[in-house]
């Protein structure tokens, strides 16, 4: 971030931070958050606390911000919402210039409570554990210079065989993101489904899949030169041939807080810049 970026971040939390407490609610700030809020007197917490005991968290940044800020706070009961200074922002509805109007409609009761399915990925290695964590937007495996093979079952059915640059499995929330851009649909997020989204297959039949969120979706690596596995493309991993990835619903989900007026058509309009 350069220095007029991080000038403009803290002026914006610390606008925010003055604008809350001025209404005498108790605020509290993540403990690295706090080294961009030019404040006095705030208290500081983890993460973890934060989503325990609040009414609300609110996330300034980007989708990315609120992927992790999510996944991190998905054993907890805070509802969030996001301000949004990266690019497209699905997830950040406010923007930064009327957040503060914005969340006191928010704080007087004027929302809408929404929520979000994440996926349970689950990496064994010869019948051990090696990783698991849970996604909101995507899980991809891929390669970055070559075609890797891959076995793709659902339920234990086997759905096909297939040699691609790589491929995704999508939430609905996901399906405006890495899913997309693949070619894959785009999903309500009120649909209960997974989407599977192959990366430039190398046979043009290979079309994405949508199947019910109730499913339980495996890939097996057949061939692997320089596969890996990411998570909400945050935090790539290796992977071996030989490796199976089991990925289902998690029992988690995300609480997002809209605005009363916000509309999912009207955000992939303006996003997506459709007529």
């Amino acid at each position: 971030m350069d220095e007029s970026a991080l000038h403009h971040m803290r002026e914006d939390l610390t606008r925010l931070t003055r604008h809350l407490r001025s209404h005498g609610l108790h605020v509290c700030v993540e403990e690295r958050t706090a080294n961009f809020v030019d404040e006095e007197g705030i208290q500081l917490s983890t993460l973890e606390h934060i989503g325990r005991k609040s009414d609300l968290v609110i996330v300034m940044g980007g989708d990315g911000t609120m992927l992790s800020v999510g996944r991190a706070l998905r054993d907890t009961p805070a509802p969030l919402v996001g301000i949004n200074r990266g690019r497209l922002g699905f997830l950040t509805d406010l923007q930064t210039d009327n957040m503060l109007g914005e969340i006191d409609k928010i704080l007087q009761g004027e929302y809408q409570l929404e929520s979000r399915m994440l996926l349970q990925s689950e990496v064994t290695r010869a019948g051990k554990y090696i990783h698991q964590t849970v996604a909101l937007n995507d899980v991809v495996i891929k390669s970055a210079f070559r075609l890797i093979e891959l076995e793709v079952h659902v339920d234990g059915l086997f759905v096909s065989q297939q040699r691609s640059d790589g491929l995704i499995l999508t939430t609905p929330t996901g399906t405006t993101a890495y899913g997309l851009s693949a070619g894959g649909p785009i999903m309500h997020p009120d649909l209960a489904a997974i989407s599977i989204v192959p990366i430039s297959p190398h046979t043009l039949s290979y079309r994405p899949i949508t199947v019910p969120a109730k499913s339980v979706i495996e890939v097996i690596v057949v061939h692997a030169a320089d596969a890996q596995i990411s998570f909400d493309g945050q935090g790539q991993y290796p992977l071996m041939a030989g490796d199976h990835i089991r990925i289902a619903r998690a029992e988690q989900e995300i609480r997002l807080v809209h605005p009363k007026d916000y509309c999912y058509f009207d955000m992939l309009r303006n996003k997506l810049n459709w007529g």
